[in-house]
């Protein structure tokens, strides 16, 4: 028996030596098939088949392995292989990004296929790999899979040597991949059926593949630029022509080969006489070169334009870069001996021969392309819901944000992406808010592109999916959950789409147009509702309301005989607020949006859902309740907030002001403009006299205040008299010998959207010119759309002290009316100097 079993053992370890040292596609495949088969593992279980083939290979080689795997899955982050348990994904493309996001869906515990159209891999590019990137292979047992992997000091390899290496890693984590398969499109789930019904699946080709039913909520594009899936807007980035080739020649790794020198990176800047010789010696003109030693000789150089056309690989000259490296304007045999010429002299002659490997076209490796134009989606993820079924849509790789190979960022920056993503699909998994999410993901991709070797953590053992281990200075909310609303994609545009049955997850992608009542109005009710109860105290619309006494107040205010109010322990919250959403679906019809548990979380209720939530409260009960009849003026309501802020915070009470702006309800027949100067100065004014008598030692800055008011309200006049003098001033500057440029009348910009900086941002200088114009252009306030005012708003530009006038601003400004020179200079003097000039130029 013991010997049965030791050749058993041995069988064992023959079988998987045989799968680790497969060296095609193809070859990996079947190697892991007979694997599977001979040990009668079953690789549909993704659950346990890590640990079915652990226990099946014991030899000494494959422990090593399992050391390290067993590592990096004992990360707190993959939960014990559960974080992810009820997730089905689908990965489109088998590069090395598809297959690292794969790995790290896997720890998560999900259930994950990825198809790939393709049953070879044949990509002998070599990439360039940041030490992160390094570190984070050896962990997953790298060297294992090739020995060879950055011995010393290489820091790169070759497409198709990784893509072997993560498919092997990916198939031993139970992911189970399909090759000669592509993706044509999503299909939807089937409308008007129950929650048990078919989900998301796609159509494929072969039609006839398992893959075509599988159902899943979660599918990735991973299938480089072109990809396939939609709702992926992308923006180009394009800078100075700059022509790149790529050669990769026939390794026959001899050892003539093996004495000839890598050439890590040479530039003309660094290495004048290499590039004057070469031009002088074959004609051929470059920027830099870089010669990588791998399955290949992989060579990359920048070529100049004049010389591709003198040495007739571009046969026309055309502007348009896209007609210049047309296939038809490109003769491939000049081409091909350009690039060896490059080639030969950079290496100094010592390649024995240089025959072209061939690449998966049959054709000699050799491209030519502009590398300066890069394409990045303008967004990360989305979310789709059909027939109350929710999918997570995500992009990784190349198809995501394209690299820039000087820097080798593509490997790099797409192991960072698949980091992120399996992130935020772990939320996902755990039942995160989908604003929430998508909003979080879409600040983390701001980060990306900006990322590099140098501004990334160096403690790379410390590295998870968690982006605060990798980011320094990470900021995971500066995107908003209302900014990322066109992101829910939803067929439905009722409020059936946001609630949910059973396990189906929802959506807060709420519009302002669903409820009439405004957020003010609602807490003031609400805090009539619920005074006097015990324990509840209303001061806002989301934390307030946790424990969920505030929604059995509620509740008891309406209909005491539901709800035993006494009873209720403070401590319980989710048991308090599952109670009120019972009781309130089963007596009133109102669907929950969360449950009791979500509310008890310690980040509490999500405002936008108690928003929506409560005031389908208010809706219903407000007409029959006494208290609401005593309810004063939405305006009275904002006097009363107002009260209680400091007399000296004037500016942020005014910008305070103007996201309360009520809607008025008659049309006005002034223009945009002038509607908008009214509304600002009504508010105004409500707020100086609504502020209580201030002491005396505040008594100078009121008066400063005042002037600044008079300021406004006069500005607001001679706007409504002269409503062109925008023009006019424009056309004035425009004439004017002295002036260098046009003065700014933008006041829109928000700086709280601009794209985040990883290194400290330097503050931006003063501007030399006072702008007073708002742009006209820019979308007023609705009850539609966030309240969100930028911060460089209307009144707090004119409230804020002027930058000193240069001589050449005093001549420009001496052409302006009087009266803007005025407002000008007023918040330069002090209050009891502008007086006596108002009344003199009055």
């Amino acid at each position: 028996m013991g010997e049965t079993e030791e050749e058993r053992t041995s069988q064992a370890g023959q079988l998987f030596e045989n799968f680790i040292q497969a060296t095609t596609c193809k070859g990996t495949l079947q190697a892991f098939s007979v694997l599977c088969r001979q040990l009668e593992l079953n690789p549909s279980d993704h659950r346990g088949f890590y640990s079915s083939l652990k226990t099946a290979v014991t030899y000494w080689k494959a422990k090593g392995l399992w050391g390290k795997l067993d590592k990096r899955a004992g990360h707190k982050e993959y939960s014990k292989g559960k974080a992810c348990a009820d997730t089905r994904c689908l990965i489109i493309g088998g590069g090395p990004c598809g297959f690292r996001t794969a790995i790290e869906l896997a720890l998560l515990g999900a259930k994950v296929v990825v198809i790939e159209k393709r049953d070879t891999f044949s990509r002998n590019n070599v990439l360039h790999l940041w030490p992160y990137t390094i570190h984070d292979l050896r962990n997953l047992g790298a060297k294992k899979f090739y020995g060879k992997f950055c011995a010393g000091s290489i820091d790169h390899i070759s497409i198709r040597q990784l893509q072997l290496m993560l498919l092997k890693i990916a198939l031993i984590f139970g992911v189970e991949v399909h090759v000669n398969v592509e993706f044509i499109k999503l299909l939807e789930p089937p409308e008007d059926q129950s929650t048990d019904g078919p989900g998301w699946r796609a159509e494929i080709r072969p039609a006839d593949n398992p893959v075509s039913d599988y159902e899943f909520d979660v599918i990735i594009g991973a299938d480089g630029r072109r990809s396939t899936l939609d709702g992926f807007r992308r923006k180009e980035f394009r800078g100075k022509l700059a022509i790149a080739i790529t050669a990769n020649f026939v390794n026959r790794n001899t050892t003539a080969e093996a004495k000839v020198e890598e050439i890590s990176g040479v530039a003309f800047i660094f290495n004048q006489k290499f590039f004057l010789e070469l031009k002088e010696e074959t004609g051929i003109d470059l920027e830099n070169i870089v010669y990588y030693k791998d399955n290949t000789h992989y060579f990359v150089m920048t070529a100049k334009k004049p010389s591709l056309l003198d040495k007739g690989v571009i046969i026309n000259d055309y502007i348009e870069t896209e007609r210049l490296l047309a296939n038809d304007n490109v003769n491939q045999e000049a081409l091909l001996s350009y690039a060896r010429e490059a080639a030969d002299f950079g290496t100094n002659y010592q390649l024995p021969s240089l025959d072209y490997a061939i690449n998966h076209y049959g054709q000699p490796d050799v491209a030519m392309f502009d590398f300066t134009c890069m394409y990045a989606s303008e967004n990360a993820a989305l979310v789709r819901e059909k027939s109350r079924r929710q999918l997570l849509v995500a992009l990784v790789g190349d198809s995501l944000l394209e690299p820039f190979w000087p820097m080798g960022t593509g490997c790099a920056r797409g192991f960072l992406a698949a980091f992120d993503t399996a992130w935020m699909i772990k939320g996902w998994a755990q039942g995160k808010e989908p604003l929430d999410l998508l909003s979080e993901r879409e600040s983390i991709y701001r980060l990306l592109p900006q990322t590099t070797a140098e501004n990334i953590s160096k403690n790379f053992e410390q590295y998870t999916i968690d982006p605060a281990t990798r980011y320094p200075n990470l900021n995971s909310s500066c995107v908003r959950p209302h900014q990322v609303r066109h992101l829910y994609i939803s067929g439905e545009q009722d409020l059936s789409s946001l609630e949910r049955s059973g396990q189906t997850r929802r959506s807060v992608s709420i519009s302002r147009r669903e409820s009439e009542v405004r957020p003010g109005r609602l807490l003031l009710w609400c805090q009539n509702q619920t005074q006097g109860y015990r324990g509840v105290n209303v001061t806002d619309l989301n934390t307030s309301w946790r424990s969920g006494l505030a929604l059995c107040a509620l509740i008891h205010r309406q209909r005491p005989e539901l709800i035993d109010f006494d009873s209720l322990n403070e401590a319980d919250c989710a048991k308090n607020n599952q109670l009120a959403f019972d009781v309130a679906e089963r007596e009133f019809g109102i669907q929950p949006v969360t449950t009791g548990r979500e509310m008890d979380a310690e980040r509490g209720p999500d405002k936008l859902i108690m928003v929506l939530y409560l005031s389908k409260f208010y809706e219903m009960f407000h007409k029959s309740t006494q208290s609401i009849t005593a309810l004063p003026k939405e305006t009275d309501a904002h006097n009363g907030d107002c009260s209680s802020k400091p007399a000296n915070s004037l500016y942020n009470s005014i910008n305070h002001a103007r996201k309360r702006i009520p809607k008025l309800d008659k049309k006005l027949e002034e223009s945009d403009v002038n509607r908008k100067r009214k509304k600002a100065s009504i508010h105004h004014e409500e707020l100086m006299s609504c502020q209580t008598a201030p002491p005396a030692g505040e008594r100078e800055e009121q008066k400063e205040n005042k002037v600044r008011s008079m300021a406004t309200q006069l500005l607001a006049r001679f706007e409504e008299n002269a409503p062109s003098c925008a023009l006019r001033r424009q056309s004035d500057s425009e004439s004017d010998s002295d002036s260098d440029r046009p003065v700014s009348l933008d006041m829109t910009e928000n700086p709280r959207f601009a794209r985040p900086k990883i290194e400290p941002a330097q503050p931006s200088p003063a501007p030399d010119k006072a702008k007073w114009q708002t742009d006209e252009s820019s979308p007023a306030v609705s009850p539609s759309s966030p309240q969100t005012i930028p911060e460089s708003s209307t009144l707090s530009c004119f409230l804020s002290p002027a930058p000193s006038l240069q001589h050449k601003e005093v001549k420009k400004l001496k052409k302006a009316p009087r009266l803007i020179t005025v407002l000008h200079r007023i918040p330069v003097f002090k209050p009891e100097q502008t007086k006596p000039y108002l009344k003199n130029n009055s």
